[in-house]
């Protein structure tokens, strides 16, 4: 596939990047055309989908599969990965699920690859569902803003219901794009028909500075407020108050801790080390000399 810049008005916006950076992860709904979705269908049931080898560009991958390498040029899919990732991504894997009908269990929870020593920088991993997935279907589970709990591959597999978590329940060409940490799993097929859904997943090659539409950027943010200032929380749309939003696994307290990690990964963002969400994040730097 050729992989161009896109156009701005292609590309995230900044509340996208902030939800993502709270919840690790974006869900489209719907977004690629049938005739993709056919033609991948039709592919993966004559066994025609290729993977690469760890490394290679991007652009240089699916010449032998134009579904996929239709898919990634369709303008929002390849605004999305650049906000995220940089022009020019390498290609880490890819993997075609397959969930036959009738399975007696789920996939166990995980987190993909070894513990990521990484501190802000991250991959992404692109979630398609080339067909409808019904309820009986399973769907990927996941669990919304788990992405900061690093953990080692099956590590949490005995974790098989989190509250909050999620199932995708979807029409055909949904796409997921999530943060390489998020803890997730392949849910139970109990229908009579079979499940698709292609991963891939990609590493940055570029610092990841800045690289959405950053036009709303200014009006999105605000100064630090006092801690605990009810006027803080008056902006339901402001990133302060959507960093400090907690998902329903969050023990009360503990939520503070996913603040603290949401604020850091959007500094390395945005690059602005003073950048703070109420006062969370500055409280802890005072160390007087």
């Amino acid at each position: 596939m050729k992989n161009n810049s896109v156009r701005r008005t292609d590309l995230l916006s900044t509340g996208d990047m902030a939800r993502f950076v709270a919840r690790g992860f974006l869900r489209f709904d719907g977004l690629i055309p049938d005739e993709i979705n056919r033609d991948f269908l039709e592919r993966i049931m004559r066994d025609e989908v290729r993977s690469h080898p760890p490394g290679t560009p991007l652009a240089e991958c699916y010449a032998t599969c134009p579904p996929i390498g239709a898919l990634l040029r369709l303008p929002k899919v390849a605004g999305m990965i650049q906000s995220l990732v940089g022009l020019n991504p390498l290609f880490d894997h890819h993997a075609v699920h397959h969930c036959p009908p009738h399975q007696a269990r789920a996939q166990d929870t995980h987190a993909d690859s070894i513990v990521d020593v990484r501190s802000t920088a991250f991959d992404i991993q692109l979630m398609y569902y080339p067909h409808e997935v019904t309820a009986s279907m399973g769907g990927t589970r996941y669990i919304p803003g788990s992405h900061f709990r690093r953990i080692n591959e099956m590590a949490i597999a005995r974790y098989q219901n989190i509250a909050g978590q999620q199932h995708v329940v979807c029409p055909a060409g949904t796409l997921l794009i999530m943060h390489h940490g998020i803890w997730h799993g392949g849910g139970c097929n109990r229908s009579g028909e079979s499940r698709y859904m292609l991963k891939i997943r990609l590493n940055p090659t570029c610092r990841q500075v800045r690289l959405w539409n950053t036009d709303d950027l200014a009006a999105l943010s605000v100064g630090p407020a006092a801690i605990f200032d009810p006027d803080a929380y008056r902006h339901q749309d402001r990133i302060q108050t959507l960093f400090e939003r907690p998902e329903k696994w969050f023990p009360m307290d503990e939520s503070r801790l996913e603040t603290v990690n949401r604020i850091r990964l959007w500094r390395a963002l945005i690059d602005d080390p003073e950048f703070d969400s109420h006062y969370w994040l500055s409280r802890l730097e005072n160390q007087p000399e």
